[in-house]
């Protein structure tokens, strides 16, 4: 006997129609994030973001399920969803690319078409790992960042150019912003380092520059706070 579900307003639907929108859609985003996990296995990878595309297309078919073509409904819930206030910051491109996926695998779900959803979700897993087996985009060299702090009375521009030629391929100049009240600048280099350069003499050589200051050197991560 299937259980009718209905609204004080009279909206109508099936439990066993509910628990397989909500179904495909969870098993969807499992697959989805399972694929997240597995092409970021080598690097870190976040767990909020993982748990994300698990949870994000059930609750958007919901969504959608309840707006179905009720255009009222409709822009209440748009309503209520522009006073959330969404505080974290931009993530990697690839992970935005993800969460654009679970939101197209939950409106999928949500109207009736799971097996697009379906197809969906397969099409962009084998895009991913042949992009992950074929290391499509990977840079051929070592593309790093680097942070150096300078006193306030010294002129950084180009006072690093004889390292950087000795040490680099190319390098360009990403940030800058005082610190420590003014009393210094943080700068920060978007760089692409010789093969088999040796790190800590190309450190060394740029303590001798900024007065032995606070120097880090990192893997390139994609981050807009670090380069913007």
């Amino acid at each position: 006997m299937n259980i009718i579900i209905q609204s004080i307003f009279g909206l109508q639907m099936t439990l066993s129609l509910l628990l397989i929108v909500l179904g495909a859609a969870f098993l969807m985003g499992v697959v989805v994030s399972l694929i997240y996990i597995f092409t970021n296995r080598h690097g870190d990878y976040s767990r909020g973001l993982a748990i994300t595309l698990v949870v994000l297309p059930v609750v958007i078919s919901v969504v959608i399920f309840l707006v179905q073509d009720n255009w009222a409904r409709a822009f209440s819930l748009a309503g209520a969803f522009s006073i959330i206030r969404f505080r974290s910051t931009q993530g990697n491109p690839r992970d935005l690319a993800l969460i654009f996926t679970t939101l197209a695998v939950g409106l999928a779900c949500g109207t009736g078409f799971i097996l697009v959803g379906v197809v969906l979700v397969i099409f962009v897993s084998i895009i991913l790992l042949l992009i992950e087996i074929l290391h499509f985009g990977e840079p051929k060299k070592e593309r790093m960042l680097l942070i150096i702090t300078v006193p306030e009375n010294l002129n950084y521009v180009g006072v690093f150019e004889d390292v950087f030629e000795k040490y680099t391929v190319s390098h360009k100049i990403a940030k800058v912003k005082s610190s420590n009240f003014g009393t210094m600048f943080v700068l920060t280099f978007d760089i692409v380092i010789k093969s088999s350069v040796n790190q800590k003499d190309f450190l060394d050589d740029l303590r001798c520059q900024n007065g032995n200051l606070n120097i880090v050197l990192r893997n390139y991560v994609y981050n807009p706070e670090l380069i913007e």
